[in-house]
Order: structure tokens, then C-alpha cells, then sequence
């Protein structure tokens, strides 16, 4: 086991925090449960997010009122061939001082230096652009000139892309989606929950949402979650996940060997413990099960592992090999210990 567990209060704080939040987005957002919850668990996690979807599926608005649900302050970049990296981070200008006379560089703070900030259609703009953004998330600093200007505390990053325009795009490569915890899906809503948005946004509604928490608090909490035990038996089981996507590596499944051009690194082992943690939490747990770890690796390996040439000519896709993952690998601790096609994978 590592780590101390949290107190009985700072988890009913965090479950109670989940739960009006989700009741202040219901007033403005229909359905879309498990997207808010991923969303939440990279928040609280420190970590950003990537969101794939087709135009309105209201990935915007469900990101402007979690902001303000969370009473953080929200900037909202829309992403164009054209934006520039000083577009992003901001820029020195020269300004008359009007009392010496002088001219001074005073530093314009650009959009980036914001709680929340929606990258939109993130590949609509050329590679030089998206590593601005890219290397702001990594290190959470802008550095112009030689000045070094931190950002906002707390400080999330939640980037959108459309799947069906590929023309004039930029694609992240895989190596930069890396840098997001989760690669979020965003599907079409069910018969009822459109049914209800129809209703909802053709007639005089009330939108305005409530504050949850403030940033103070929410600092807090993401201290929290760093105190939630998780049992060695737990870690193993994420680590076999992970390792069995490295094609070429021993113990590797053949299905893999088949179906995947290459796989996960060792963020994916952190990203899966660490939001399994908040996870736990949002859901009134002191403690981390197998279940939280299958419950997030297809956001945590989904855009991590590459399914190659033969895999896509079958319409293989990285969540079905995720899927037969999971039914391959046991999680019981005395099965996977036990079984010899992991003793490889253990010891290598």
C-alpha cells in the first residue's frame, strides 16, 4: 500500500462536490454522464483532457459551464490555420511610461492565463501553434524573451477536435495526444436525451448555473487525491495492462502482435493509477479497485496505442483491442499471478 488515506470528510466533500455538479450541468446539459465524469476526473487529477466529436454535440457549452460551476475563469481560443503561438501565450509590446516618458516592454497576457481554457479545434492550426499550447500544458509556464510567467493555479487544458473534416487539418500526432490524460469520446445523444434537447433549446429556458466550489477548494481537493492508497495487487494489474501493449516486448498476446503498430508508455501506467484515485473518490471510495482501472483504459490507452495497417483494413479500432485486453488479462490477484502467460511481462 502507499500513501495515507484521506478522511471520512474530505470524501463526502468531494462525492457532494461531484454530485451538485452534476445537478447544476443538468439544468443546461442533457445526458452526456460519463463524458462530464472523465472531464471531472482529469480536473481533480491535474491533467488535461482531449475531446473528439462531431460539430453540435455541445462540447463548448459543456465546457463554459463547468467553468463556471467550478467558478473558475474560462477562455475559449478558437483554433484557425492562420493563430499564431503569440496568439496563445501572449506578447511583449512597448508602451510610454507617461510620467518618465520612456518606453517600457510591458507583457500582454494572451488567452492561455486563464483556470479553464477550451482549445477549439485543436487541429485546425499548423504544428508550430499546437506545441505552444502543448508546452504551456507540460510545463504550466509561458516564457517570452527570457521571463518566465506562470499560469493560472488551478490550471486545465480541455482541447476539442472535429473527426469528419480532415482537409486544411493538423492532426496531433500521437506522441502530443500523450500529453492529455484522456482522450474522450463524444457520441451522439439517445432518442430521449435528444428528444429532450430539442425541447429544451426551442423554448424560453433558464440557463444560469451556480458555483460548486472555488479554486482554493479545488486545490485542496486535487491534494486529496493524491493520499488515496492503492494496494500493489491493483498497480500490478494496470502495469500488465499497459506493458502488453508494447509490441515486440515479452509476454505480449499475439493479438497484439497482429493488430498494433505500437503501444502505450509509462504516463499511461501513471494516468490510469492517478485517475482511478479520483475516481474512487468521486464515487465515496477510500480505497482503488480493478474496476476503476478497466473503467478508464479506454480514455487513458485509447490515443496511446496504435492499431496498424491490417487492424484498420478489418475496422479494428484501438477500443476494440482495449476491450479484448481487459477479457484477456484476470483481475484477480491470484490469477494473474498465477497465470505463467504474465511471468514475462513481470520479470522483463
Amino acid at each position: 500500500m502507499s500513501g495515507e488515506s484521506p478522511g471520512q470528510d474530505a470524501i463526502e466533500r468531494l462525492k457532494t462536490a461531484r454530485q451538485q455538479i452534476l445537478a447544476e450541468l443538468s439544468q443546461v446539459i442533457v445526458g452526456q454522464q460519463e463524458v462530464i465524469e472523465q472531464v471531472l476526473i482529469s480536473m481533480f487529477s491535474q491533467s488535461h483532457c482531449l475531446l473528439e466529436g462531431v460539430p453540435g454535440l455541445a462540447k463548448t457549452l459543456m465546457i463554459s459551464t463547468i467553468a463556471k460551476t467550478l467558478n473558475l475563469s474560462f477562455s475559449r481560443i478558437q483554433f484557425t490555420p492562420d493563430l499564431m503561438p503569440a496568439d496563445i501565450t501572449g506578447t511583449e509590446i512597448l508602451e510610454e511610461n507617461k510620467s518618465t516618458g520612456a518606453r517600457e516592454r510591458r507583457f500582454m497576457e494572451g488567452p492561455i492565463f486563464s483556470n479553464i481554457v477550451l482549445a477549439d479545434e485543436i487541429n485546425r492550426t499548423p504544428p508550430k501553434t499546437q506545441a505552444a499550447l502543448l508546452e504551456a500544458m507540460q510545463e504550466r509556464t509561458v516564457t517570452v524573451g527570457r521571463i518566465r510567467h506562470e499560469l493560472s493555479d488551478p490550471f486545465f487544458v480541455l482541447a476539442t477536435q472535429n473527426p469528419i473534416e480532415q482537409e486544411g487539418t493538423y492532426p496531433l500526432p500521437e506522441a502530443q495526444q500523450d500529453r492529455f490524460m484522456f482522450k474522450v469520446y463524444v457520441e451522439y445523444p439517445n432518442f430521449d436525451d435528444e428528444f429532450e434537447v430539442a425541447r429544451r433549446t426551442t423554448s424560453r429556458q433558464s440557463n444560469d448555473v451556480k458555483a460548486v466550489l472555488s479554486a482554493e477548494e479545488i486545490r485542496e481537493l486535487q491534494a486529496i487525491v493524491r493520499d488515496v492508497p492503492v494496494s500493489d495487487h491493483v498497480v500490478r494489474y494496470a502495469l500488465t495492462l499497459v506493458r502488453q501493449t508494447r509490441v515486440g516486448s515479452a509476454g505480449v498476446p499475439d493479438f497484439i502482435s497482429d493488430q498494433v503498430g505500437w503501444g502505450a508508455g509509462p504516463r499511461a501506467v501513471q494516468f490510469l493509477i492517478l485517475g482511478s484515485k479520483t475516481r474512487a473518490l468521486l464515487h465515496g471510495r477510500t480505497h482503488v479497485t480493478t474496476d476503476d482501472i478497466q473503467a478508464l483504459a479506454k480514455p487513458v490507452l485509447r490515443h496511446r496505442l496504435a492499431v496498424n495497417f491490417a487492424a484498420q483494413s478489418d475496422g479494428v479500432t484501438s477500443d476494440d483491442v482495449i476491450d479484448q485486453l481487459i477479457q484477456f488479462t484476470p483481475a484477480k490477484e491470484d490469477e494473474l499471478t498465477s497465470d505463467a502467460r504474465f511471468q514475462k511481462i513481470f520479470t522483463s
